[in-house]
């Protein structure tokens, strides 16, 4: 695949993204529509996803970019996750510092990162972009939770494991492995159905966050050098690195390219959200999030080109 095809794609989603905006301002969508819709998407149509992409014959090469994929991805989540620390760790702001940190981390995974990918190399590619999911909702439901968890005395709450493993997406994902592994196939209607549901991810997704990106009203006062700092952290120079990585331990064709484009994805919205429980000011949340969903447009085909070097 070469970048204009990734270019036609991507502005492909974001004229979806113009859809949800349009949908916005007709106040087609409100509020607790689109919150039911985000459950939709990420408690059903994902896992679907993920499921229809395991259903493939079994091969070796295949397994071992995965596994490869894997310790690339895991090498790079804990050089993020340190490199964030060292920079943004003794901000004074308590609430600019977790948002900093845990938005550079995490990327779009979920709502951006798997529709692209399934819009760019189907099932096969989809396979592959699990890896970076799975890592992103275990690290995310952990690390990235704990930033926000943090008492004035410094301790942090305990994670519930319980509530990770049984995410639905991981839970997908166990599943599709053992029908991969085992080359299980699916009975017919039963199969068509979870392609059916799984085949309105990107579209239904890419809604969702033009609908929320309508909300936001854009300012001078959104851009300060620490979110400015987090954006160039989050669509570029992590992405980067995890090129260099995923070359490093032999990681190759399908299987790099959608691990970069899944690194290079922007801010996780789960940034405002998380905010919102801790109780703190969500418009640099919102700032960063918007902002790095709309630089995105021009950051991943960056990064993916500078992939193909």
């Amino acid at each position: 695949m070469n970048i204009g095809q990734l270019i036609n794609q991507i502005v492909l989603m974001f004229c979806l993204m113009l859809v949800g905006v349009l949908i916005n301002k007709l106040k087609f969508m409100h509020a607790q529509t689109s919150s039911d819709l985000t459950n939709v998407l990420l408690y059903i149509v994902s896992p679907c996803l993920i499921v229809n992409a395991f259903e493939q014959p079994y091969s070796g090469n295949r397994i071992k970019q995965f596994l490869l994929a894997i310790v690339g991805v895991f090498i790079l989540y804990i050089i993020e996750i340190i490199v964030a620390k060292l920079i943004f760790g003794r901000l004074q702001n308590k609430n600019l510092r977790r948002i900093t940190q845990y938005g550079s981390i995490y990327s779009n995974a979920g709502f951006m990162g798997i529709p692209l990918i399934s819009a760019l190399f189907g099932s096969e590619g989809v396979f592959f972009a699990v890896v970076s999911l799975a890592a992103f909702n275990i690290f995310s439901w952990t690390q990235g939770v704990s930033l926000f968890q943090d008492n004035d005395n410094g301790t942090v709450e305990k994670t519930d494991w319980r509530e990770v493993l049984f995410n639905p997406n991981i839970v997908a994902i166990f599943i599709g492995i053992i029908i991969f592994v085992f080359s299980i196939k699916i009975p017919g209607i039963p199969n068509q159905v979870i392609k059916y549901v799984g085949s309105i991810n990107t579209p239904l997704s890419m809604i969702v966050i033009g609908n929320s990106l309508a909300n936001i009203k854009f300012s001078r006062d959104m851009l300060n050098k620490e979110i400015g700092l987090t954006i160039l952290l989050r669509n570029l120079i992590f992405p980067i690195i995890g090129i260099v990585i995923l070359k490093l331990v032999g990681v190759s064709g399908i299987a790099f390219y959608t691990t970069i484009v899944m690194a290079a994805c922007p801010a996780a919205g789960l940034v405002v959200l998380f905010t919102l429980q801790a109780e703190g000011d969500t418009a640099p949340a919102i700032s960063l999030m918007s902002l790095s969903t709309i630089l995105s447009l021009i950051t991943i085909p960056l990064v993916f080109a500078l992939g193909n070097i």
